[in-house]
């Protein structure tokens, strides 16, 4: 009945509200919401003031899956479109957590032996700045006091400053260059916590913070890649084993069928979604969404048909020294022979960071696609390197692994600086990084570049032995009951935030 009640309760209109008030379990869960903002002091009963225009509230009810399985929730909020800027509300922003981050934790974690914990936070009040009413909760309005409204001393769901109003009550304990990224340090222990508005992941160096872990972190969204599957009804497709063929035009079709919008965006926002924990089909998806070849995005989901189970593992006897790779496909595309970066980032051996790209501006030949390429990934681990700082881990020169001798030589001999003018003085910070000593570029032989993956279609042995290398995985491969069982549970719902 609960399952069905949750399908059917998507607004709070009074029909669906019938329905709750009908049912016990979420009555009680009503009632839990109602006493905890009674218990924290969220708001007060008054008449309401002249000219007062109070914002309206709702109840939205959802079934969350924790570690002892499904439980009812439902939760206060108000229509956030009500509000005015300027008379509601002055500021919105509030930072949120880079999935790069989420992933450095993780590594960070499975690297130290401390199992990673998630929290939901169910009320995350705090005190506002401005002066907002709203309106009693519908099915719990006060019998002696109908005309009264609520005076809100902290914050709720739904308003445009909530995340805001938040954060600020967080924001003291930060001095991360991430500033999501909050640390406690007590003695020889340290206690980690990355924040997204009200999820937050939190783990410890040893046993007197956080209990110890597991031997390694599987992430992966199975469940999530077989729904989609079923979703766009790819049941009876035949499976491909590479997510795009290296014989696939990748020019737009100019005298093929109109591609339907709703269904195409549809579809690339499954995957966009999906690529938080398949860095496998980052390509792929990347290209079809440029060109929008349905073709394409057929073989990307006949391909996730043939691995379903796929998965980035963090491994417990991974080094936590900091690497990057760099590589580009000299003007790649057919249609504006723009070239593509490919980069990657890896703690030992656990992947953290990836990206593919179509480059700005046309690149005159392939050493400069190379540059530009390493660029890029001189600028994400530098960012890493400062981010890690905070976790206690300190870097000589970090190595970025290139295999393009030429593109090296540029970054690293003076004398060639009359050739590069026309490059944009954006990516000759590359050169800058390298003569502090923050980088060091090093040479790798083109079999061996890991972020090859990211620029181009590769043959089946190829593509394979990289998605190996980057530690994507089948969940069979890893033997772990934890690892089989939960992490999708535990994750899923921060990676929907997050993407």
């Amino acid at each position: 009945m609960i399952g069905d009640i949750h399908q059917r309760i998507t607004r709070s209109s009074p029909w669906d509200l019938s329905h709750a008030l009908s049912d016990p379990n979420w009555v009680n869960a009503m009632h839990e919401e109602l006493e905890n903002f009674e218990r924290n002091h969220v708001w007060d009963l008054v008449e309401p003031p002249p000219n007062c225009h109070p914002i309206g509230t709702k109840w939205d009810f959802k079934n969350k899956r924790g570690w002892d399985g499904c439980e009812e929730q439902s939760e206060i909020g108000s229509p956030g479109f009500l509000s005015k800027k300027g008379i509601d509300y002055e500021e919105t922003f509030a930072p949120v957590a880079r999935l790069e981050a989420i992933r450095i934790l993780l590594a960070f974690a499975a690297s130290k032996g401390f199992k990673p914990q998630q929290m939901d936070v169910k009320s995350p009040l705090s005190r506002t700045e401005e002066e907002v009413y709203v309106r009693q909760p519908p099915g719990f309005e006060s019998a002696r006091f109908l005309d009264r409204v609520y005076k809100l001393r902290k914050g709720l769901y739904g308003p445009k400053q909530a995340p805001r109003a938040w954060y600020a009550r967080l924001k003291s304990f930060c001095s991360s260059p991430d500033k999501t990224l909050f640390l406690l340090s007590r003695g020889g222990d340290t206690l980690i916590v990355q924040i997204y508005v009200d999820d937050i992941i939190f783990g410890g160096l040893s046993h007197a913070l956080i209990k110890q872990g597991h031997e390694g972190t599987f992430v992966h969204q199975a469940k999530y890649t077989r729904d989609i599957l079923k979703k766009f009804e790819m049941g009876d497709s035949k499976p491909m084993t590479t997510p795009m063929s290296t014989n696939t035009a990748l020019d737009a079709d100019e005298d093929g069928e109109a591609v339907d919008q709703k269904e195409f965006r549809g579809m690339i926002g499954s995957l966009l979604y999906l690529m938080a924990t398949r860095p496998d089909i980052q390509f792929a998806v990347r290209l079809v969404r440029a060109t929008r070849l349905l073709l394409g995005l057929l073989t990307v989901k006949r391909y996730l048909k043939f691995t379903p189970e796929l998965g980035l593992w963090y491994s417990s006897g991974s080094s936590l020294s900091l690497r990057g790779f760099s590589d580009a496909d000299h003007a790649g595309c057919r249609i504006d022979r723009k070239s593509t970066s490919g980069t990657c980032q890896l703690l030992g051996t656990s992947l953290v960071s990836w990206s593919s790209r179509k480059q700005a501006s046309v690149s005159l030949s392939t050493t400069e696609a190379e540059y530009i390429a390493a660029a890029s990934c001189c600028s994400q681990v530098l960012w890493m390197k400062a981010i890690l700082s905070d976790f206690g881990l300190r870097f000589g020169k970090i190595p970025l692994l290139v295999d393009s001798t030429s593109a090296i030589s540029i970054a690293k001999n003076p004398v060639l600086h009359s050739r590069t003018k026309h490059i944009d003085v954006t990516f000759h910070f590359l050169r800058d990084h390298y003569e502090k000593g923050d980088i060091d570029l090093v040479h790798v032989a083109s079999e061996n570049q890991l972020a090859d993956i990211f620029t181009k279609p590769l043959e089946f042995g190829a593509f394979v032995r990289l998605r190996g290398e980057l530690g994507v995985l089948q969940v069979e491969g890893v033997d772990n009951a934890l690892i089989k069982g939960e992490i999708e549970s535990q994750w899923t719902g921060l990676i929907a935030l997050l993407v």
